[in-house]
């Protein structure tokens, strides 16, 4: 058995960082001041200079050693180890809720906004139309 670590791949780790964020390349090219071929380029390489990891960093929203210290097995054991604690202790904090009911309720609550400003349009339109009629 082999002892020897495969070096880490610090442009895989950016594009995977970046496709949890639900970001596109232009999105960060555009964040970067650069285009989508150079932020391309970065991603095929094993290594980035640290100047451009901070800026990376930043317009990703997550530590340059968030981005350094990045494995998806960390990221999957995390949501693993929320998911079966969202009812019960977390640390040194117990959860009366689950989270994810949170997130739906948030949801659900806008889509009611959605709904309300959509019937606030109609509502100017059908005023409008009666203005234009009445005239």
């Amino acid at each position: 058995m082999s002892t020897i670590t495969k070096p880490s791949h610090i442009g895989r780790k950016i594009s995977r960082i970046r496709e949890m964020r639900d970001m596109k390349q232009e999105a960060l090219a555009q964040a970067l001041g650069t285009n989508q071929q150079a932020i391309s380029a970065m991603e095929n390489s094993e290594n980035v200079d640290e100047e451009k990891l901070v800026e990376v960093a930043k317009a990703l929203g997550v530590t340059v050693e968030a981005l350094k210290n990045f494995s998806e097995e960390a990221v999957f054991s995390y949501f693993n180890n929320f998911y079966d604690n969202s009812q019960g202790t977390i640390g040194n904090h117990y959860c009366t809720f689950n989270p994810l009911d949170k997130l739906i309720q948030s949801h659900e609550e806008q889509i009611k906004l959605y709904e309300r400003l959509v019937q606030a349009e109609k509502d100017k339109v059908e005023y409008l139309e009666k203005l234009v009629k009445d005239k």
